[in-house]
């Protein structure tokens, strides 16, 4: 008896993951792209998706009938249902926008405040706040943080680190300066902690620095888009940020949102830790003199 399909996003995705290692290289490649790009597959055509995700049409049906579907118009279904409310005239808008309008910088901008704002209402439904505070968590006992993240992730990999030395965390940005990024994993302490930004197409140099870690026994939290990514199964924890995209240029504003989450909440955490110190402290010293005070009055 085949397997139901599955019925909405999430459980479409728990079931690309449960697959992940029996997919042909053909059905891991449309998986992958229907992943990092839900929009598209909601609006776009079977032609249309071949085309971007440089598979056969063919292929696109094979995976569909893989999940237990009748064919592809029923596994667009569910991407479609994941559109609905404020996000499906965005997709439509994207999605029918000619190449001649993108000419425009005004248009581009547009586009991407677009993209921004959508994606902004899609992680503040979709983050998993249990995996967030449990990050905190982490690196709340972590000696030092090395945060690892390039190429189109180096600039929010930077700001974490400038945000992490702002409210006294140590940080270190593994920055593979002479190609020794083993050597700065290396040098990792048994009480710290790798954080990882990578998105499709997933920095090979970021992969290898999870991979590192993982295999020295450091504890790894991930940043990343999909439960397929390269690095997800190598960290205790991971948040799921799935950007728009327009064109090849994805927008970074919900992995720094999520990122400045985590400084902020690990800021007040810290806080809260020391202020707790403080007053033990301020108890223990109040005691003290209470004890010598009383002990100098029967002295008298």
């Amino acid at each position: 008896m085949a397997d139901l399909p599955p019925r909405d996003f999430e459980a479409l995705r728990a079931a690309l993951v449960a697959r992940s290692g029996r997919l042909s290289k053909r059905l891991a490649q449309v998986a992958q792209f229907f992943l990092n790009h839900p929009e598209e597959v909601a609006v776009s055509t079977l032609v249309h998706l071949a085309d971007l995700a440089a598979v056969p049409p063919a292929t696109i049906t094979r995976f569909a009938k893989e999940l237990g579907f009748q064919g592809f118009s029923d596994l667009q279904l569910v991407f479609r249902e994941r559109l609905l409310g404020p996000r499906l005239p965005y997709a439509e808008r994207i999605s029918g926008a000619g190449d001649s309008d993108l000419d425009q910088p005004g248009v581009v901008f547009g586009s991407f405040v677009q993209a921004a704002v959508q994606s902004l209402l899609r992680i503040e439904e979709a983050l998993d706040r249990d995996q967030l505070a449990a990050c905190v968590e982490v690196l709340a006992a972590t000696d030092v943080v090395h945060v690892a993240a390039a190429r189109g992730a180096f600039g929010l990999g930077a700001y974490t680190v400038y945000g992490f030395g702002s409210i006294g965390r140590r940080a270190q940005l593994i920055d593979n300066i002479g190609a020794m990024r083993a050597m700065q994993v290396a040098a990792m302490g048994p009480g710290d902690t790798l954080l990882a930004m990578t998105f499709d197409d997933y920095t090979p140099e970021t992969v290898e620095v999870v991979r590192l870690a993982h295999a020295r026994g450091n504890r790894v939290l991930v940043i990343t888009d999909n439960a397929l990514s390269p690095v997800a199964g190598l960290a205790s924890h991971v948040l799921y940020v799935n950007e728009a995209r327009l064109g090849h240029f994805r927008s970074q504003v919900p992995a720094l949102v999520v990122a400045q989450a985590m400084i902020v909440g690990l800021g007040r955490r810290l806080g809260s830790v020391e202020i707790t110190q403080n007053r033990k402290n301020e108890n223990s010293v109040a005691s003290t003199r209470r004890l010598a005070k009383d002990g100098r009055g029967r002295a008298s």
